[in-house]
């Protein structure tokens, strides 16, 4: 069974950094995109970042500048490194992959695959 635990989450002051991470864990032969969402209380889930397994990453405005998201494809794990914190990023974090295969067979594979998620609060 296919798992994704995130970890990194914390309390910071304003204009602090946290890096957050997700491993993905069981048999795994590929994953394709994977990403960072968040969701504050009250508000929809929004995409915070994307990297596709060939390293292209896409950010939302918001983040741009700030965040920077990174995988490591062998460890099967993505990584963001959030920067210049600011009391609006707070947040539930979630981790996703939108694919990932268990086989080189096609029908190994399924489709969107979330973590727990991890919290993010920023004191002004």
């Amino acid at each position: 069974q296919v798992q994704l635990v995130e970890s990194g989450g914390g309390l910071v002051q304003a204009g602090g950094s946290l890096r957050l991470s997700c491993a993905a864990s069981g048999s795994i032969f590929a994953i394709n995109a994977m990403g960072w969402y968040r969701q504050a209380p009250g508000k929809q889930r929004e995409l915070v970042a994307s990297i596709t397994s060939g390293g292209s990453a896409n950010y939302a405005d918001s983040v741009k500048g700030r965040f920077t998201i990174s995988r490591d494809n062998a460890k099967n794990t993505v990584y963001l490194q959030m920067n210049s914190l600011k009391p609006e990023d707070t947040a539930t974090y979630y981790c996703n992959a939108d694919r990932i295969c268990r086989s080189p067979f096609r029908s190994s594979c399924q489709n969107d695959y979330w973590g727990q998620g991890t919290q993010v609060t920023v004191s002004s």
